[in-house]
């Protein structure tokens, strides 16, 4: 396990009750303000008795993080990566502003998080010609120098690493789930290259797959992105909500609708009505009609240099 003093008092505050991303974002701004670091914060317990209740200051005084989990940790090459440490993406500060998880847990490399990128979300039981979509994107962005985010799942998320992958270019991992529980799927396996991927979480390292942790992960997703492939999303679930929190950051989402697109897949057509781009095919290529997508990443780019980061703004 690598992190800085900052990163593990982070991750000892997650472990106690009441204390959540905003909390810990909460903090880090003060810190801030004053001119200091919370681990010199949390050194002085007069100046954290100001943030915290008397059984949080006491639960906090009590845990540590366990050798089992700190070996098991090191053992994996996890790097903690902390809201206020250098290479933290500034994409999660601008799009998820007091929920930006204030700690990351992160292998591979981590210089992937901050590169321009396009996020891919849709269907586990997408059809085969969604499948087909999000390898074709996927493999066209890969090769043009944009790195493909997505959510590991089963359907749209695993194509669109492997097209990445397969394509020579970058891909990264964000796990609904916590990071030990992560393992490479067999379909990928021959294509792994850590130099090309980061798998990241937002989670407790030992944290199970959960349906809101899901719904969490991919706020996530779209906020490391310059913009959003949408590939057949239902009405309600998870796609559809990824989509609208898009929209939600002002970031550019595109939604395919393609002849034979079955009627699970009618939360694009909602997402058109509410913004999303359209996404067609090339004449002259047959292939998808990428070319506003590579632009909107530039334009999104530039935007992003013009703004003033501080802790989540």
């Amino acid at each position: 396990m690598i992190g800085t003093k900052d990163s593990l008092v982070i991750m000892r505050l997650l472990q106690l009750s009441g204390i959540g991303p905003a909390k810990v974002n909460s903090l880090l701004r003060w810190c801030e303000d004053s001119g200091r670091s919370l681990f010199e914060v949390v050194s002085n317990q007069e100046a954290l008795k100001e943030r915290l209740t008397s059984e949080q200051l006491m639960d906090f005084q009590a845990k540590e993080i366990s050798k089992a989990l700190e070996t098991s940790l090191e053992n994996a090459s996890v790097h903690l990566l902390s809201a206020v440490d250098e290479g933290y993406p500034s994409k999660l500060k601008i799009g998820m502003k007091a929920k930006a998880p204030p700690l990351l847990y992160c292998r591979g490399n981590l210089k992937l998080l901050s590169s321009d990128s396009i996020g891919f979300c849709g269907s586990r039981k997408a059809s085969e010609k969604g499948i087909e979509t999000a390898r074709d994107c996927a493999e066209q962005l890969a090769r043009g120098g944009l790195t493909v985010v997505s959510g590991y799942a089963a359907g749209v998320d695993i194509t669109t690493h492997k097209a990445a992958l397969a394509a020579g270019g970058n891909t990264v991992f964000v796990l609904p789930e916590g990071i030990l529980h992560f393992r490479i799927k067999q379909e990928i396996e021959h294509l792994w290259d850590w130099n090309r991927v980061v798998v990241v979480s937002q989670f407790e390292p030992t944290l199970s797959w959960s349906v809101q942790n899901a719904m969490a992960r991919n706020s996530v997703i779209c906020a490391l992105s310059n913009a959003m492939i949408l590939i057949e999303a239902g009405t309600t679930g998870g796609s559809i909500a990824a989509g609208r929190t898009c929209l939600e950051m002002k970031k550019p989402l595109f939604a395919p609708v393609y002849e034979g697109m079955p009627e699970s897949a009618a939360g694009n057509r909602l997402l058109l009505k509410d913004g999303a781009l359209p996404l067609g095919k090339s004449r002259q290529t047959q292939r998808a009609a990428v070319d506003k997508v590579f632009e909107v990443s530039t334009q999104s780019t530039i935007g992003r240099g013009e703004q003033q980061i501080s802790l989540f703004g």
